[in-house]
């Protein structure tokens, strides 16, 4: 949805998946994925109600705010990191 460089300079992108269950409220939360390698990374602690809000908050990010998301991602308990 919405690529960036990171501090280092390595391709990611910013994105959105879906929390299956039964409340609709914060199902939607933002990820961000390596351009090489895949990896993964989930910030389950940005959420949204909706993909289409999910999409328009993304696309108005500023670089720097996705390269803070990432940074304090990797850094936390709450991310989760897949290779």
């Amino acid at each position: 949805m919405r690529e960036f460089a990171a501090a280092d300079g390595e391709g990611w992108t910013g994105s959105v998946a879906e929390e299956e269950g039964t409340d609709y409220k914060g199902r939607f939360y933002m990820i961000l994925v390596q351009k090489e390698g895949g990896r993964r990374v989930e910030v389950r602690d940005v959420r949204w109600n909706s993909e289409r809000s999910a999409r328009r908050t993304l696309e108005s990010m500023s670089v720097l705010e996705l390269r803070r998301k990432l940074r304090a991602a990797v850094g936390r308990s709450s991310a989760t990191v897949t290779p």
